[in-house]
């Protein structure tokens, strides 16, 4: 059970600009999933729901089943891009949710939707790096100062993850200076 030293402070408006700058960073990524599956709206769905939620709309059960449903597109996806771009998707709704503990896991739910976007143009570019590196660039400079604000209450981004946990680590790190 988290104790109150545990707590961070998160208002609703931090909230969400995080969850809004989630939704700008999947974006980016979601035409990827889009080629590869046209018909499934899973992803753009979770982004939408995000965006409406960020733009002053209710935190609903809706908004949590929106991300799962990307997360389960993510897993019947046909491409290693396609599965990133669809997870990007899943946290961006899922960024909604974050919890206000000081835990280094919470990180995730903040730069997770940009990793997944970075990695998803990654793999289609074949693994050209500076697509990475470009991505992760546009989402240091597009960071509104809440999300700044909000990370720097969080220990830093943990260990582990593959690559993704890399960009999630670099961009964490690129943030707090």
């Amino acid at each position: 059970m988290p104790t109150e030293s545990d707590r961070i402070e998160l208002s609703e408006h931090e909230l969400r600009e995080v969850t809004g700058y989630a939704a700008d960073c999947a974006s980016r990524a979601l035409s990827i999933f889009e080629q590869s599956l046209p018909a499934d709206t899973r992803p753009r769905d979770a982004i939408d729901a995000a965006r409406a939620f960020a733009g002053g709309g209710r935190r609903t059960a809706a908004l949590r089943q929106s991300g799962w449903a990307a997360f389960r597109a993510a897993r019947e996806a046909d491409s290693p891009a396609a599965v990133d771009a669809a997870r990007a998707a899943s946290h961006a709704a899922g960024a909604a949710f974050l919890h206000p503990l000081a835990d280094a896991h919470q990180v995730k739910h903040i730069l997770g939707a940009a990793a997944h976007a970075a990695r998803a143009e990654e793999l289609a570019s074949g693994e050209d790096r500076s697509v990475a590196a470009g991505t992760l660039e546009w989402a240091r400079h597009h960071a509104p100062p809440s999300v700044t604000a909000v990370l720097g209450r969080f220990p830093a981004a943990p260990p582990g993850g593959g690559r993704v946990g890399e960009f999630i680590r670099d961009l964490d790190a690129a943030l707090r200076t």
